[in-house]
């Protein structure tokens, strides 16, 4: 091939992975749209969309001509059929998930474990598992990659789990093992740092370029951290360990020496409404319902505490929006207004002035999204045919 030519064909697949992407997050778009969005002409928009029609990563729909004037341009979708395999190992717990192109999660399951799972057996999971989708519920699917979300470190470079201590696991090879036992491609990341991920693309902090998230889970907290529109990862990926944090806790302090996790901590909630276990909805409906004066004291103290640690990462980050998601979400839901004013209080003047406080609206399928995501990495950065 000569360097024109190379170079043509460069430019190409550049632009079919800038229209894959941008149907994959902003959803179904017209052609007329895309050729608005992209600044190339109609005919090359028309041939780019039938090669990846062709490879079975998008469709064309009817278009909804009502009220509208001229010849409708038909509208691009991204195809379905085409999932990662989504996976969140937790301490209580592990899901897998199916998610679509289209974000849409077509099947789900969570699978109670009376301990930690260990590396081996999370993959030897995945593998059965996906059998069992592969001859029913995904028996006509493409399955692009696995995606796992892990609360711990995760090392950036090789998806090397380094330390994931709720779990008990320690320089594991999770993303080898996964590969290995399913023959697909697999990729590893931090829970909270996919989750600051998903919800940046697709929910509550979406459109914000600055952005602190939380996520509150059975190993702990974790998050992530959007500046300037890019996730911050870090040298080696390990950026966001608010959990770590150590904020000033005072009369309110239940662990000797603890760190944030071990005060705002979803095992205190569950203890306090008398659960061993539970998902978050029925951690929330349990807090909703409880009227024991216990629950109440509990669900306040750890937003004073919270309140504080939010106020010391956002006198070092200074983003526009703070988004919870998890257990946080559930105690933070109906104080919003009364956090926010804490957190102002305790910032330095002018830094939270403009603060917004969100919940994350992709709920429990947040870090499921988010593990998806880098499992169609690839596929977005150089689309091609099954």
């Amino acid at each position: 091939m000569s360097e024109a030519a190379a170079r043509g064909d460069g430019v190409r697949r550049a632009n079919l992975s800038r229209i894959l992407r941008l149907v994959h997050v902003d959803g179904p778009r017209s052609r007329a749209a895309l050729t608005e969005a992209t600044g190339l002409n109609r005919s090359t928009i028309a041939a780019l969309v039938g090669e990846l029609v062709d490879a079975g990563l998008v469709e064309e729909l009817a278009p909804d001509s009502l009220g509208r004037v001229g010849r409708p341009s038909p509208v691009v979708a991204p195809d379905g059929r085409v999932v990662a395999i989504a996976v969140h190992p937790e301490v209580d717990a592990t899901t897998i998930a199916a998610v679509g192109l289209d974000r849409r999660v077509v099947a789900r399951d969570r699978i109670e474990t009376a301990g930690p799972p260990t590396p081996e057996e999370t993959a030897a999971l995945v593998a059965t598992h996906l059998d069992g989708w592969r001859a029913g519920a995904l028996r006509d699917s493409r399955i692009e990659g696995i995606g796992l979300a892990v609360p711990g470190l995760v090392r950036s470079a090789d998806g090397l789990v380094r330390l994931a201590p709720h779990l008990g696991w320690a320089d594991a090879p999770l993303r080898d093992l996964v590969a290995d036992a399913t023959g697909l491609h697999a990729a590893v990341g931090n829970d909270a740092s996919l989750g600051a991920l998903a919800e940046h693309l697709f929910g509550a902090a979406r459109g914000a370029d600055d952005v602190i998230y939380l996520n509150g889970g059975a190993s702990g907290i974790g998050g992530g951290l959007i500046v300037h529109g890019v996730p911050v990862g870090g040298a080696d990926g390990y950026a966001g360990e608010f959990g770590q944090n150590r904020p000033a806790a005072g009369a309110d302090r239940r662990a000797t020496e603890g760190v944030l996790e071990d005060e705002v901590s979803r095992s205190r909630l569950l203890a306090a409404v008398g659960l061993e276990n539970s998902d978050e909805p029925t951690l929330a409906a349990a807090l909703a319902s409880a009227t024991e004066p216990g629950v109440a004291e509990e669900v306040a103290r750890q937003r004073r505490i919270l309140v504080t640690a939010l106020a010391n990462a956002v006198n070092v980050v200074n983003p526009a929006v703070v988004v919870l998601g998890g257990f946080l979400a559930t105690i933070a839901a109906d104080a919003i207004p009364a956090l926010v004013e804490g957190v102002r209080a305790q910032s330095m003047p002018g830094v939270a002035d403009a603060l917004e406080l969100r919940l994350a609206v992709l709920a429990e399928d947040r870090l499921l999204i988010g593990a998806a995501e880098i499992a169609f990495a690839e596929l977005l950065r150089a689309p091609s045919p099954a």
